[in-house]
């Protein structure tokens, strides 16, 4: 076997394939501010691809419909919010209140700096389809592993129902408060909102 042809031929496989990977991210990247500022409903194809810079005939390289690619937006988010989340109650040091004042607090200033993703996040996102559902089922218990990790002593594991208020306690908080035009600072918002997380410390 000639294995100049050989390493030739892998090249150019990884080339294509990253140009592939490239372009998808591309599309998850506009679609993301596109959903954000339109609303999944309200957006098409054909927008998301002139935002991304992309004919249509790419789209589909990378989704087999509109829903895949909210889904692969709506997982990007939460695992952008879930890490910057995580870290902040690493930075807050071992005192529970403090980091799960920390987690609510870096929580609430994301949505307010990046409206885009909030409403992805959060507006019109529910009933789109059984597979959008699952995906928000997930990331919810994604997001009650994370604050047993950063939050329970030792070999605790919190009550599953008073987490799953917990979490939509907040996300109705931050509702609401997205729906005001974010009128109460940061500070406030977590102040309220900490009042469900000393519950879950007690």
């Amino acid at each position: 076997m000639n294995t100049a042809t050989t390493v030739q031929r892998r090249y150019r496989g990884s080339a294509v394939d990253e140009r592939r990977a490239l372009r998808r991210q591309q599309l998850i990247d506009a679609a993301t501010q596109i959903y954000g500022r339109h609303g999944y409903r309200h957006s098409g194809v054909k927008q998301v691809c002139d935002a991304a810079g992309l004919t249509q005939r790419y789209f589909y390289e990378s989704f087999e419909h509109s829903d895949a690619l909210l889904i692969a937006c709506y997982q990007q988010a939460t695992q952008y919010l879930r890490e910057r989340n995580m870290a902040a109650a690493q930075a807050a040091g071992d005192d529970r209140l403090s980091r799960s004042r920390a987690m609510l607090s870096s929580y609430f200033q994301i949505l307010k700096d990046e409206p885009n993703l909030a409403r992805l996040l959060l507006t019109d996102i529910r009933g789109i389809s059984p597979q959008v559902d699952q995906a928000i089922a997930d990331a919810l218990r994604a997001s009650s592993d994370d604050m047993t990790r950063a939050l329970a002593r030792p070999g605790q594991q919190f009550d599953e129902l008073l987490q799953a208020g917990i979490l939509g306690g907040v996300i109705h908080i931050a509702l609401h408060w997205m729906a005001s035009g974010y009128a109460q600072p940061v500070e406030k918002v977590t102040d309220t909102a900490m009042k469900f997380g000393v519950s879950l410390l007690q």
